[in-house]
């Protein structure tokens, strides 16, 4: 809200408030966000393309874009292909932590050298994850059968599954499991860090299928915590929908409903709970079900389970700051009764934040390289 390009702002002032000499204090909104320069360096690209499938949606030019991270004998070795690790950023980030990726040696992958690939997930929306969408349009589609391809032409990929491999965090998690899946055959496998709710039986512990349910209390009429710190409540459900009332559209819980939800007679993302109530509504609820990772993966398994062999690795804190774990651990249970080879760990005590330490972006590392060396082989 505070940053996006266009919107307007005020100078700073230095004011002095004195009770026994009241005044008005004008601010005058006379400043204008711009939108920030990518500064492309030696190792680090930007890559756009126009996409026609967004662009026939909306009805105007929509551009995708993303930071590349060349490998550090790119320039050196014209003739030479490379792997390639497409990074879809969590919710509030974009194509610039490529500039990150870079300095963190994202490229160096156990040993294999890798293009890494910092997807933009950023919408007027929020969060588009990369998944087709009655309000956002068909961004995987776009993706899959646009921007990949001309991305991997350009910048020499070797264009193969066992070379295209997805990551994230968080919404960025959640993105890049849901590619794995809708797309098994194109993609190699994922590494993907405390998902979004790939369950919505519990949907930051609220099963929005269950009849009567409300978003803002539980059964006994308590308030629902949103997220905590430190194992205790930090925010509320009814909060942080009241303030993106006020905020107005590209907030966290708004942007689910711009994805999961159908478009209304209004051209709006039809509500999954009422604003003022916190009642949820069972029929977009119903509809909701066409983005429940577990419940696709039940429902498909007999086609899907051989195409996702050995391509699924997800990672969870037992303590998510947002309540995430709870479907993760159920996305678990479901795929262990479907004999699923999946990984899926919970690693308790840990959060949010402080579920990726160096041990575990070096094992992700080892298990990406050993993925492609597979295809050498």
């Amino acid at each position: 809200f505070g940053t996006s390009p266009g919107n307007g702002y005020s100078k700073p002032i230095r004011v002095s408030i004195a009770p026994e000499n009241p005044r008005a204090i004008e601010l005058v909104i006379d400043q204008v966000v711009r939108a920030p320069e990518f500064k492309e360096t030696e190792r680090v690209k930007l890559f756009e393309l126009e996409s026609k499938a967004l662009s026939a949606f909306h009805g105007k030019s929509i551009k995708l874009r993303a930071g590349v991270v060349l490998p550090k004998s790119f320039a050196d070795n014209p003739g030479k292909k490379y792997p390639v690790v497409y990074e879809i950023p969590g919710f509030g980030g974009n194509h610039f932590m490529a500039f990150g990726a870079e300095r963190r040696g994202a490229t160096d992958v156990a040993g294999v050298e890798f293009l890494h690939v910092m997807l933009d997930p950023d919408c007027r929306t929020g969060h588009h994850v990369f998944a087709d969408s009655a309000n956002n349009g068909p961004y995987g589609k776009a993706l899959v059968e646009e921007f990949i391809p001309a991305l991997e032409k350009k910048f020499r990929a070797v264009g193969v599954p066992q070379g295209r491999l997805l990551t994230g965090h968080s919404s960025g998690g959640w993105s890049s499991l849901w590619l794995q899946v809708t797309y098994a055959d194109f993609f190699g496998g994922t590494w993907s860090t405390a998902p979004d709710p790939v369950d919505f039986r519990d949907f930051q512990r609220v099963n929005i299928y269950k009849p009567g349910i409300n978003l803002f209390v539980d059964e006994e009429g308590k308030e629902r915590p949103l997220a905590r710190r430190g194992g205790r409540p930090a925010l509320w459900y009814r909060g942080f929908s009241d303030m993106e009332v006020v905020m107005g559209r590209g907030g966290q819980l708004a942007s689910f409903e711009a994805v999961f939800s159908p478009r209304g007679q209004d051209g709006q993302p039809r509500k999954l709970w009422d604003r003022k109530t916190g009642k949820i509504d069972p029929e977009v609820a119903r509809a909701w079900q066409a983005y429940d990772i577990r419940l696709i993966l039940e429902n498909n398994w007999k086609t899907l389970g051989p195409r996702l062999k050995g391509k699924i690795h997800v990672y969870m804190g037992g303590e998510d700051t947002f309540y995430l774990d709870g479907a993760t651990r159920l996305l678990k249970e479901s795929l262990q009764k479907l004999g699923s080879d999946a990984v899926v760990e919970i690693f308790p005590g840990r959060d949010h934040g402080n579920l990726i330490d160096a041990r575990l972006r070096e094992r992700i590392k080892r298990e990406m390289a050993a993925t492609f060396r597979q295809y050498q082989s």
